[in-house]
């Protein structure tokens, strides 16, 4: 393992001891810039169909817990292996008796939860592809638009959702009558619907085995859907190849999943990616064991998270930037919790968007003061299309922006492009396109066949490639002054978020074809409250972000970066707070709070308008000259 370990201060404070792979590379050059990168070391074997680790860890360690989640008490139920396996061929046989195809798949609509869980391993298991979808579509929505399209694109076989009273609207609205609807509890009131419970009891046959046996590693598995961030969402291919071969990827890398099964207590979505591959597969390839957490990373959904932490050592754990943010606190406040999150904790790991380095500087501290060594806080780079694991870095960086090298198995193809170089990857693991979107899989591979990422990459070390790669921003994001001055908008608003902590919860970027760079804030409500503890605990974020004192402290903050700044690429010379929620059903935010920033810019022409508006509107602060 590669760390940048210096000084005698950090020398003194090693990290937790843990095993990782190689992270050899082999590096090519083509004349016209191009660069090939990939592991210098090959992929190990992995199963046809990733259940085939349910029937092994169910003989191995059959009483060993699979999955636990809490009940209307707050009392943890728990599922051993063998029930799983019991209880995935039941459903199984259900599935398969409701004639289910690729043509008509299982769409689950609800979140994660022990039936979601047994209902996609029953149908990985017999072969018969399912989709989870995002509840926002359903719960969020109003006209039910982006769950229309979806189902259009399926046409289902099946519908499952944990709530019949909850999701009754949007299944009355978009799921055709002759759709059998499976609800846990609630049954819908205007049709017939049949209980999860039901479905449980179906009695296996030799069906089962035959179905099992039958299954190749190029059929589907399962679709997931982009979050919709660039138009409608996109239905992804995933078949039993990638989901294997990526939890093979993550094991090279990740080592020490071999030597101990992982503990996780895991929040997120499983009709993402991260959560429903990643996080899932990690646990069920390795044989160990899932917490679901029901909390979220926000100010709000937080606690029910601490509360699960409090009671469950997870080995590894896994959260987006505002997470670990969030859980900051409790961390610092109460020693008992950092006593059970750090005790038996080999990683940490995030991905998503960028970790401020305070941040993760924080964490390796409580982590030291705690257990008397770092924890190192590592990131990837990958999305749905990648099954989603593709590079990763597994050593101490000073750069947070470093996501590491490819993974074994993985062939990386750096494309000079607007001046930058486009990832693009190529293996077992990549989508091999969207269902029944062939113009737009023809749109997302090169002439080579490398999907292309969207994302730009640039060495660490041009001299020395194994020290990694940095995300250098997504190429649709950047755009040019007036100037002809390329804008970078990843790093731009990574610097000026990290600038102005705890005040902002994200920036969008505007300046297209303008003389300089100008961002509309969205602002940390709670924490700009602290400038003026006056205010009323529920102001409004209208009222907070008017009052002259908050005012007064973005300027300033407007200011000192300005003067930092070495360009007009990097300098924002004019700001404005968004008052308003960002709107998921415009595509402006995604339901993981991803941000479009082309959508907000085209959906808010008068903000765009009045932030470059002369003389200066009311509203837009300047910075200094």
């Amino acid at each position: 393992m590669s760390q940048a370990t210096p000084d005698r201060v950090k020398q003194e404070r090693p990290f937790r001891n843990v095993r990782f792979g190689p992270t050899d590379v082999v590096v090519e050059r083509k004349p016209d810039g191009t660069v090939f990168i990939r592991s210098a070391c090959a992929l190990g074997d992995y199963p046809s169909n990733i259940t085939n680790k349910l029937d092994h860890w169910a003989a191995e360690a059959p009483d060993r817990v699979l999955f636990a989640e809490r009940d209307a008490k707050g009392a943890w139920q728990k599922l051993t292996y063998a029930q799983a396996l019991d209880r995935a061929r039941a459903l199984g046989q259900a599935l398969l008796d409701a004639k289910l195809s690729p043509h008509r798949p299982l769409v689950i609509l609800s979140g994660n939860d022990m039936q979601h869980a047994l209902l996609a391993l029953a149908a990985l298991y017999v072969g018969l592809p399912y989709a989870p979808v995002s509840p926002a579509y359903s719960l969020v929505a109003t006209d039910f638009g982006k769950l229309q399209h979806i189902l259009n694109l399926l046409t289902p076989g099946m519908v499952f959702a944990a709530d019949g009273k909850a999701f009754e609207r949007a299944i009355e609205q978009v799921v055709p009558m002759d759709v059998p609807v499976v609800v846990t509890r609630n049954p819908l009131s205007n049709r017939g619907t049949r209980l999860f419970s039901e479905l449980a009891e179906t009695v296996a046959t030799s069906a089962i085995d035959t179905a099992h046996a039958k299954v190749k590693p190029d059929d589907i598995a399962k679709f997931l859907f982009t979050s919709g961030s660039t138009g409608q969402p996109k239905g992804v291919i995933n078949t039993h190849r990638m989901l294997s071969c990526n939890q093979e990827m993550i094991r090279s890398s990740l080592a020490f999943f071999r030597d101990i099964p992982p503990v996780i207590v895991d929040w997120v979505p499983w009709h993402h990616t991260a959560g429903g591959n990643h996080n899932f597969g990690i646990v069920l390839y390795n044989g160990g064991s899932l917490y679901i957490d029901t909390g979220k990373p926000t100010p709000k959904g937080i606690d029910e998270t601490v509360r699960n932490l409090r009671k469950i050592s997870p080995t590894w754990y896994f959260n987006v930037p505002k997470g670990y943010e969030a859980l900051l606190p409790y961390l610092r406040s109460d020693k008992a919790l950092r006593d059970t999150f750090f005790r038996h904790l080999n990683v940490m790991f995030y991905a998503g968007a960028g970790l401020a380095q305070h941040v993760l500087d924080e964490y390796e501290e409580l982590a030291f003061q705690t257990v008397g060594q770092r924890i190192l806080v590592l990131t990837s780079l990958g999305s749905t299309e990648t099954a989603p694991f593709a590079l990763i870095r597994t050593w101490a960086s000073d750069q947070a922006n470093n996501i590491g090298v490819p993974a074994p198995g993985l062939e990386l193809k750096l494309a000079p492009v607007e001046g930058k170089l486009e990832a693009r990857v190529r293996g077992p693991s990549i989508m091999p396109g969207y269902w029944r979107q062939p113009n737009l899989t023809a749109k997302a591979f090169d002439e080579e066949g490398y999907y292309r990422l969207g994302d730009a990459l640039k060495f660490a070390d041009p001299g020395d490639p194994g020290q990694g790669l940095l995300f250098d921003g997504r190429i649709a994001e950047d755009f040019k002054l007036a100037t002809g001055t390329w804008v970078n908008v990843g790093t731009l608003r990574a610097k000026f978020t990290d600038h102005c902590v705890p005040y902002v919860r994200d920036i969008v970027v505007a300046g297209t074809n303008q003389d300089d760079i100008g961002v509309l804030i969205m602002p940390d409500t709670e924490a700009c409250l602290t400038l003026c503890p006056d205010l009323p605990a529920d102001a409004s974020t209208s009222q907070v972000v008017s009052d002259a004192r908050v005012r007064r402290h973005f300027r300033s903050l407007l200011d000192s970066f300005a003067r930092q700044s070495t360009g007009s690429s990097n300098r924002i010379a004019r700001a404005m707070f968004l008052e308003d929620s960002l709107s998921l059903e415009a595509g402006e935010i995604t339901d993981k709070g991803s941000i479009n920033q082309r959508a907000v810019l085209q959906n808010r022409p008068n903000l765009v308008e009045e932030l470059y508006c002369d003389p200066p509107s009311p509203r837009v602060m300047i910075a200094e000259k």
